[in-house]
Protein backbone atom coordinates (compact mmCIF):
# COMPACT_ATOMS: atom_id res chain seq x y z
CA UNK A 1 0.00 0.00 0.00
CA UNK A 2 2.63 2.75 0.50
CA UNK A 3 4.22 1.96 -2.48
CA UNK A 4 1.02 2.54 -4.45
CA UNK A 5 0.75 5.94 -2.36
CA UNK A 6 4.33 7.09 -3.03
CA UNK A 7 3.29 6.23 -6.84
CA UNK A 8 0.16 8.38 -6.72
CA UNK A 9 2.14 11.29 -5.09
CA UNK A 10 4.53 11.52 -7.89
CA UNK A 11 2.11 11.26 -10.01
CA UNK A 12 0.27 14.63 -8.75
CA UNK A 13 3.69 16.44 -8.62
CA UNK A 14 4.75 15.76 -11.67
CA UNK A 15 1.50 16.88 -12.88
CA UNK A 16 1.20 20.28 -11.35
CA UNK A 17 4.87 20.78 -12.53
CA UNK A 18 3.39 20.43 -15.88
CA UNK A 19 0.21 22.79 -15.02
CA UNK A 20 2.82 25.32 -13.41
CA UNK A 21 5.84 25.04 -16.73
CA UNK A 22 2.63 25.29 -19.16
CA UNK A 23 1.32 28.45 -17.27
CA UNK A 24 4.49 29.91 -16.69
CA UNK A 25 5.08 29.03 -20.54
CA UNK A 26 2.06 30.38 -22.03
CA UNK A 27 2.51 33.86 -20.09
CA UNK A 28 5.91 34.40 -21.76
CA UNK A 29 4.44 34.02 -24.70
CA UNK A 30 3.13 37.13 -25.55
CA UNK A 31 5.01 40.04 -26.67
CA UNK A 32 6.36 42.51 -23.77
CA UNK A 33 5.68 46.09 -24.33
CA UNK A 34 8.56 48.55 -24.60
CA UNK A 35 10.07 46.91 -27.60
CA UNK A 36 11.48 48.49 -30.25
CA UNK A 37 13.13 52.57 -30.83
CA UNK A 38 12.22 55.39 -28.69
CA UNK A 39 13.74 58.63 -29.00
CA UNK A 40 16.88 57.11 -30.77
CA UNK A 41 17.09 54.42 -27.97
CA UNK A 42 16.25 50.87 -27.08
CA UNK A 43 13.89 50.18 -24.33
CA UNK A 44 15.66 49.94 -20.42
CA UNK A 45 16.29 46.89 -18.66
CA UNK A 46 13.96 46.20 -15.47
CA UNK A 47 16.04 46.20 -12.05
CA UNK A 48 15.99 42.27 -12.20
CA UNK A 49 19.60 40.33 -13.43
CA UNK A 50 18.07 38.73 -16.92
CA UNK A 51 18.64 42.03 -19.41
CA UNK A 52 21.65 43.11 -20.75
CA UNK A 53 21.46 46.47 -22.73
CA UNK A 54 24.34 48.93 -24.49
CA UNK A 55 22.40 51.87 -23.13
CA UNK A 56 22.19 50.62 -19.54
CA UNK A 57 23.49 52.99 -17.13
CA UNK A 58 23.81 50.48 -14.48
CA UNK A 59 27.13 47.92 -14.50
CA UNK A 60 24.75 45.07 -13.99
CA UNK A 61 22.70 45.44 -16.72
CA UNK A 62 26.03 47.01 -19.26
CA UNK A 63 27.36 45.66 -22.32
CA UNK A 64 29.35 47.49 -25.04
CA UNK A 65 28.04 48.30 -28.59
CA UNK A 66 28.89 46.79 -31.85
CA UNK A 67 30.76 48.90 -34.28
CA UNK A 68 31.26 49.25 -37.60
CA UNK A 69 32.91 50.66 -40.52
CA UNK A 70 30.85 49.90 -43.74
CA UNK A 71 27.07 50.82 -44.68
CA UNK A 72 24.07 50.23 -42.28
CA UNK A 73 22.62 48.52 -45.14
CA UNK A 74 25.90 45.82 -44.67
CA UNK A 75 25.96 46.08 -40.85
CA UNK A 76 21.95 45.08 -40.60
CA UNK A 77 23.21 42.34 -43.17
CA UNK A 78 25.89 40.94 -40.77
CA UNK A 79 23.98 41.23 -37.95
CA UNK A 80 20.83 39.08 -39.52
CA UNK A 81 23.56 36.74 -40.98
CA UNK A 82 25.40 36.23 -37.22
CA UNK A 83 22.25 35.88 -35.30
CA UNK A 84 20.47 33.32 -37.45
CA UNK A 85 23.09 31.51 -37.28
CA UNK A 86 22.21 30.32 -33.56
CA UNK A 87 20.13 27.59 -33.04
CA UNK A 88 16.08 28.56 -32.15
CA UNK A 89 16.37 32.33 -33.17
CA UNK A 90 13.65 33.96 -35.13
CA UNK A 91 13.55 37.22 -37.03
CA UNK A 92 10.43 39.00 -35.88
CA UNK A 93 10.96 42.48 -37.25
CA UNK A 94 13.14 44.13 -39.41
CA UNK A 95 13.19 48.02 -40.64
CA UNK A 96 16.14 49.85 -42.16
CA UNK A 97 17.77 50.43 -38.68
CA UNK A 98 16.02 47.89 -36.11
CA UNK A 99 15.87 44.25 -35.61
CA UNK A 100 13.93 42.22 -33.40
CA UNK A 101 14.95 38.30 -32.89
CA UNK A 102 12.94 36.19 -30.55
CA UNK A 103 15.21 33.22 -28.78
CA UNK A 104 14.17 30.23 -27.89
CA UNK A 105 15.72 28.50 -24.63
CA UNK A 106 15.94 24.54 -25.81
CA UNK A 107 14.38 22.95 -23.01
CA UNK A 108 11.24 24.45 -21.91
CA UNK A 109 10.47 27.24 -25.52
CA UNK A 110 11.34 30.00 -23.02
CA UNK A 111 11.36 33.13 -24.76
CA UNK A 112 14.22 36.41 -24.96
CA UNK A 113 13.70 39.29 -26.87
CA UNK A 114 17.07 40.23 -28.45
CA UNK A 115 16.74 44.02 -29.95
CA UNK A 116 19.22 45.57 -32.40
CA UNK A 117 19.64 49.78 -32.97
CA UNK A 118 21.78 49.85 -35.44
CA UNK A 119 22.74 54.42 -35.30
CA UNK A 120 24.37 54.89 -38.83
CA UNK A 121 25.41 58.50 -37.64
CA UNK A 122 27.61 56.75 -35.00
CA UNK A 123 28.83 53.95 -36.25
CA UNK A 124 27.08 52.06 -33.66
CA UNK A 125 24.69 49.12 -32.95
CA UNK A 126 22.92 49.21 -29.50
CA UNK A 127 21.78 45.95 -28.33
CA UNK A 128 19.47 44.38 -25.92
CA UNK A 129 18.58 40.68 -25.30
CA UNK A 130 16.21 40.17 -22.55
CA UNK A 131 13.98 37.31 -20.91
CA UNK A 132 10.51 37.87 -20.94
CA UNK A 133 9.82 35.76 -17.34
CA UNK A 134 11.71 35.07 -14.61
CA UNK A 135 14.28 36.68 -12.38
CA UNK A 136 17.75 35.57 -13.24
CA UNK A 137 18.73 34.04 -16.73
CA UNK A 138 21.72 32.57 -15.02
CA UNK A 139 23.47 34.61 -17.68
CA UNK A 140 21.99 33.53 -20.74
CA UNK A 141 21.29 36.87 -22.14
CA UNK A 142 25.03 38.40 -21.58
CA UNK A 143 26.60 35.36 -23.16
CA UNK A 144 24.30 35.55 -26.04
CA UNK A 145 25.66 39.09 -26.48
CA UNK A 146 29.37 38.51 -25.72
CA UNK A 147 28.61 35.76 -28.61
CA UNK A 148 27.09 37.74 -31.15
CA UNK A 149 29.85 40.29 -30.20
CA UNK A 150 32.59 38.39 -30.95
CA UNK A 151 31.07 36.56 -34.27
CA UNK A 152 30.58 40.12 -35.65
CA UNK A 153 34.15 41.22 -34.79
CA UNK A 154 35.49 37.98 -36.61
CA UNK A 155 33.57 38.36 -39.57
CA UNK A 156 35.48 41.31 -40.97
CA UNK A 157 33.52 44.17 -42.80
Amino acid sequence: MPQKRRLVWYIFVLLILFICLLGIRLMGSSQPSGLGVTNGKLGSCPSSPNCVSTESNDVAHQIEPLEFTGSESDARKKIIQVVQEMPRTTLVTETKSYLHFECRSRLFRFIDDLEFYIDPKNKKIQMRSASRIGYSDLGVNRDRINKIQHAFSIGGE
